[in-house]
């Protein structure tokens, strides 16, 4: 089922070693995901990846990206990634061939288009955007946007709230020493609910009831 092995697409990803990866994407196919969404999008990368894992056994399958896309939002606390690449190959490519700034919804939705039938992007902070969301019974939620303890603590909150009974939430980061609102928020939501948690790899917190 699917290429388990992550790939780059010539852009900038948050998870900077094929490793995690591959690591998130063999996770990933342990279950049988119908509707997953990705809270920090980025340029897209892991999308593409798990757009083209899913599609290898199921036409039908729903992936939900949140971001804000905006390059120019400045949060201190939020440990935002370097959005430009320092690559000067890719940055011929995303200026001359692509012409889509590879950060940007328009960029990602390029990248996406193999699968639009099957993605939902939408462009805003994810504490709003998740207040009374329209889609419910997720069965995989991936964690990596704003890195502030009370950015996380809401995203985990709204998660659990629309997440099947069964579903998994998978937070990047969590061991990210330049990050600690990650962790801290994690370990006091778990402490308050029926999540139980596991860590991946010595990076990612993985939780399930």
């Amino acid at each position: 089922m699917g290429n388990k092995k992550y790939k780059k697409y010539f852009r900038k990803s948050y998870l900077s070693s094929g490793i995690n990866g591959d690591v998130l994407l063999e996770d990933i196919l342990k279950y049988n995901i119908n509707k997953i969404i990705e809270i920090g999008v980025f340029q897209g990368v892991t999308a593409r990846n798990i757009c083209e894992l899913l599609s290898a056994s199921k036409k039908d399958f729903m992936y939900i990206g949140i971001d804000l896309f905006d390059p120019k939002y400045d949060n201190n606390d939020e440990v935002l990634p370097i959005f430009k690449s320092s690559n000067p190959l890719k940055k011929i490519y995303h200026k001359y061939i692509s012409r889509k700034e590879p950060y940007s919804l328009e960029g990602v939705e390029k990248l996406l288009k193999k699968f639009k039938k099957n993605v939902i992007l939408y462009k805003g902070n994810s504490n709003e955007i998740l207040k009374d969301f329209e889609h419910k019974n997720i069965d995989y939620v991936i964690i990596d946007g704003g890195h502030s303890y009370d950015t996380v603590k809401q995203d985990l909150k709204l998660s659990a709230k629309i997440l099947s009974k069964e579903g998994i939430i998978m937070c990047d980061d969590y061991m990210h020493n330049e990050a600690p609102g990650v962790k801290n928020a994690v370990d006091d939501f778990v402490s308050n609910s029926d999540f139980k948690i596991e860590i991946i790899n010595k990076r990612m917190a993985k939780l399930y009831r």
